[in-house]
């Protein structure tokens, strides 16, 4: 799609938050570090994942909060585990707050199809995603009824779920 800002745009052009809604169990499990994971290989996150670790500290510096939300199957999957153990060293030493939320504690939330991000609660990245988790295409939107509807979508979620310190897989 033309004229999709690159996540770098945005979260330097963000000034207040940005908030993001994950409801996969998987998502690109033919990532090496994920590979490198299911084979026990350790690694830094924060190393990993530079260029995001970087931009999102950038972010988290100048005040801009920084919140993901994850919905997921209980027992997780093997992908849910890895995000799991990665999101201290990469996610939360960046600045962002993550939060869980059992899938079974979402039946009664209304929730849009897509993962997504909300920027200062007007612009909106659409993710999508193959039957397999891996990425097809971003779509961006400034639909100002959009960036309301996500954005309750997430408040809602983000209510209910609880804080990565505190939530321990089954």
């Amino acid at each position: 799609m033309a004229n999709v800002p690159t996540f770098e745009e945005l979260f330097r052009d963000c000034k207040r938050s940005a908030v993001h809604l994950e409801m996969r169990d998987g998502y690109m499990r033919s990532d090496p570090a994920f590979i490198d994971w299911t084979e026990g290989k350790g690694f830094n996150p924060a190393e990993r994942w530079r260029s995001w670790f970087d931009i999102v500290s950038e972010t988290t510096g100048r005040g801009v909060a920084v919140r993901r939300a994850r919905i997921i199957s209980e027992p997780a999957s093997d992908y849910i585990r890895f995000e799991h153990e990665v999101t201290e060293g990469l996610n939360i030493a960046s600045g962002e707050r993550v939060r869980w939320l059992p899938r079974r504690r979402a039946t009664d939330l209304a929730l849009p199809g897509n993962d997504f991000w909300v920027f200062d609660q007007r612009l909106v990245l659409i993710n999508h995603f193959d039957g397999n988790g891996d990425s097809l295409e971003h779509e961006f939107s400034e639909d100002a009824d959009l960036a309301a509807s996500l954005s309750r979508a997430f408040d809602a979620v983000w209510g209910r779920a609880v804080p990565h310190e505190s939530y321990h897989l089954i």
